[in-house]
């Protein structure tokens, strides 16, 4: 075999570097071919009688053998099997030893040249040793071409064994007994092969219990079409996945610049470093819907160079494979594309039940499989990776670095910014848009701004001709639309219709009004440019406590400030929440102001006696527990930052030291007779046909009611009038008083209802 020794010298000599990878596989194919020959001359020398000749058809012959293998191996003729029965002096062995010469001359050169070799790059990436690399080889030899099928099913003297077993694998690649019992270890399930899913290893057998010797190692899909040079995504992650080629500078960014600033510093001094070839990076960014998690993602990537694969760990959990292979598929993947990871949701996986505890420890113990990895985890509350993960079980002796980053919601400034970034460009703004009072009222992050936006472009789309101008009611309905619906579940939602001509009261109450509306209007100035928002940890939002009886207008108060706000407004009935389990009213109101945060809405808690009819003086165990419930409500609204009204009949219950830690505290007297009667003058629409006689003063003066029993006779009065066909009457409206005593479990007699009216006259009215 002269000629053949000569032409591999050669190649040696030169190191003339592969094309492609498919020539590189080839060759690798021709080594393969190779080593069945010396197993065929192995098996020959234990066998030299060939006892199933006269089964053919039923078996595979050595000429069948011969003539596949003769193919690629011209040199190698039937006289070379026949005459060297001495595997390891045979002429084989030494054209197996030029061969592998030559292909690792031919890697190298290739390696120089920045040839690309999809099995020697996936070696590099998964740290393969030579021997993980022939055991790859001989799985996907199969798929490339269906001869070896016939080649292994021979060797393995079983026509229906066309897939090579453990064992054929082992005698191709290790001369002794003791090599075998070693290289065993390749195939276990934490070694480099099974932990990666690169191979997976079959066993045919009903019960499981198949020796590993007689089980099939077979390649993973995914690898198949990596080693062939195909791209795609692993076909099991379907729709769960993306892969980003991110493209955003920093200064598209909305987050504060200290972040960026801090993040720009971070990669530079960092990387610059070049940081431990197998130590893991993990980001873990956290904060509300839309406050830049994703976008800082994608920066930090185009920073870096790298693209990014997009994953939710929601649909992880639910979808169709078990949690913990996708999650490996997921990291083989990143590995694989040489990208990062981002999960969205993350905190989903930190629910606190078992089911979630195991999957969570699953994750972080696939991470502790891996090396190298640049992951993204993105959620909405704070979480810490110190403690959670076994140092003994890092598959290098490397600690990940982690490194978590909050992003809150922008500040009044620049929440203003950034409507004016997006507004200024796009639209042509009405002079009654104030931007500074628009950021002030709506605490929205940068992607809350922008769906508003979207929702803005639908509105205009719809009632906008021409060059006509945004208003700031076009704004308030854009930013409304984007309040979080879950508030519902919680609270009942009141749309304001009540304006400031609606309300009766002192001069006093309706100016506390006045500036909790002043307030809301002018934060952006006192908070942001003037700084007070740097200075208070509590209190930047309102807290507010309505005082006085029922029916004194308190509940139109709050209406009237989300109506001049443009706020929603929510009520909720704090005798529905106080439980008397301990603890569990604490766990009602969390809930209410931790979806409230993403409401953008007025507050207004009813029904406050619930708590504050439990007593705030402490006489024992159950007024104590009843303070602590009042003492967190209060937290909660000095926390909140937006605007928490409480409403009360019992002012006189509350402590001094609660009180102290509201912004306000309006009292809603009960109205007197000049005030009942400017109640029963704008109680009226203006459409209501009212008879002359209808007699107002009289009303005022006779009747001591609240507005809110005001409302309700006049409400009940129009029904009577419209039944009678009639215009509203004195008649109407003395029926409807006594009703309304008689809810309130009083019956007035004629003379207390008529008075100087007699019966007669009203009725004949």
């Amino acid at each position: 075999m002269p000629e053949v020794t000569e032409n591999i010298q050669k190649i040696v000599n030169n190191k003339v570097a592969y094309a492609n990878s498919w020539e590189y596989l080839s060759d690798e194919l021709k080594r393969l071919d190779l080593l069945i020959y010396l197993q065929m001359i192995r098996q020959r020398s234990k066998s030299p009688v060939n006892p199933l000749e006269h089964f053919k058809g039923l078996v595979i012959t050595e000429e069948e053998i011969n003539c596949l293998l003769r193919t690629d191996i011209g040199q190698l003729t039937d006289e070379n099997l026949t005459n060297h029965n001495d595997s390891e002096n045979h002429p084989v062995v030494n054209s197996l030893n030029q061969l592998e010469s030559q292909i690792q001359a031919r890697r190298t050169a290739s390696l120089w040249e920045g040839v690309y070799l999809s099995l020697p790059h996936l070696s590099q990436l998964f740290h393969l040793t030579p021997f993980e690399e022939q055991c790859l080889i001989i799985c996907l030899a199969t798929e490339l071409d269906r001869k070896y099928e016939k080649l292994y099913a021979y060797l393995q003297d079983d026509i229906a064994r066309k897939k090579p077993g453990v064992d054929l694998v082992l005698s191709l690649l290790c001369n002794t007994t003791e090599e075998k019992l070693r290289a065993r270890l390749v195939f276990d399930p934490q070694a480099t092969l099974r932990k990666y899913q690169l191979l997976q290893i079959i066993d045919n057998s009903s019960d499981g219990q198949t020796p590993l010797l007689s089980r099939f190692p077979k390649l993973n899909d995914r690898i198949v079409n990596f080693l062939l040079g195909f791209g795609q995504i692993d076909a099991c992650l379907g729709s769960a996945v993306e892969i980003v080629t991110p493209q955003l500078e920093w200064d598209q960014v909305m987050v504060a610049e200290e972040i960026k600033s801090r993040m720009q510093r971070f990669i530079s001094s960092y990387f610059s470093k070049k940081k431990p070839a197998q130590q893991n990076v993990i980001f873990y960014f956290y904060g509300p819907y839309g406050s830049g998690k994703r976008s800082l993602t994608e920066a930090v990537c185009h920073d870096f160079g790298i693209s990014l694969i997009m994953s939710d760990m929601r649909k992880m959990l639910h979808g169709q494979l078990p949690f913990e292979e996708i999650v490996g598929v997921l990291y083989r993947e990143a590995v694989l594309q040489s990208t990062a990871l981002c999960l969205q949701n993350f905190d989903c996986l930190l629910a606190d039940d078992e089911k979630h505890h195991f999957h969570l420890r699953s994750f972080l113990e696939m991470i502790q499989k891996f090396s190298g990895l640049t992951l993204f985890l993105l959620g909405n509350r704070p979480w810490k990776l110190q403690g959670l993960l076994n140092a003994h079980t890092w598959c290098e002796p490397v600690e990940p670095l982690f490194i978590d980053i909050e992003l809150p919601i922008p500040g009044d400034k620049a929440r203003k910014y950034i409507w004016e970034s997006h507004l200024s460009r796009r639209y042509q703004l009405a002079s009654d848009v104030d931007l500074g009072a628009l950021a002030s009222k709506f605490r929205f992050t940068p992607g809350q701004i922008r769906d508003a936006l979207t929702a803005l472009e639908n509105h205009t789309h719809w009632r906008l001709h021409g060059n006509e101008q945004i208003t700031m009611a076009d704004l308030y309905a854009a930013c409304r639309a984007q309040s979080d619906s879950k508030l519902n579940t919680l609270a009942s939602k009141i749309e304001p219709k009540y304006t400031w001509d609606d309300i009766v009261l002192p001069d006093d109450a309706l100016t506390q009004l006045w500036e909790i509306c002043q307030r809301v209007s002018y934060r952006h100035h006192v908070m942001g440019e003037w700084g007070f928002g740097q200075k208070l940890s509590l209190g930047k939002g309102i807290s507010a406590l309505f005082a006085g009886s029922s029916g004194t207008g308190k509940t139109m108060a709050a209406e009237i400030i989300a109506h001049e706000l443009g706020l929603d407004l929510y009520k909720i009935d704090l005798s529905q929440v106080v439980s008397k389990y301990i603890g569990e009213t604490e766990k009602n109101l969390n809930s209410i102001f931790a979806t409230a945060e993403n409401a953008n809405a007025v507050l207004f808690f009813d029904e406050a006696d619930a708590l504050f009819g439990r007593r705030s003086e402490v006489h024992d165990s159950h007024d104590r527990y009843a303070n602590i419930e009042i003492s967190y409500l209060l937290q909660k609204m000095e926390q909140y930052e937006g605007i928490a009204i409480l409403a009360t009949n019992l002012c006189q219950n509350l402590d001094e030291a609660f009180v102290r830690r509201l912004a306000f505290v309006v009292h809603f007297p009960f109205p007197d007779e000049a005030n009942r009667k400017r109640i029963w003058t704008k109680i009226w629409p203006s459409e209501v046909p009212l008879a002359e006689s209808v007699d107002l003063n009289l009303l005022a003066h006779r009747f001591k009611l609240s507005g809110g029993n005001i409302k309700n006779i006049a409400l009940a009065a129009s029904f009577l009038a419209a039944a009678d066909g009639k215009v509203v009457k004195m008649e109407h409206l003395f029926h409807a008083t006594q009703r309304e005593y008689q809810k309130l479990g009083k019956t007035l007699s004629e003379t207390e209802l008529y008075g100087s009216y007699s019966r007669a006259i009203v009725t004949k009215e």
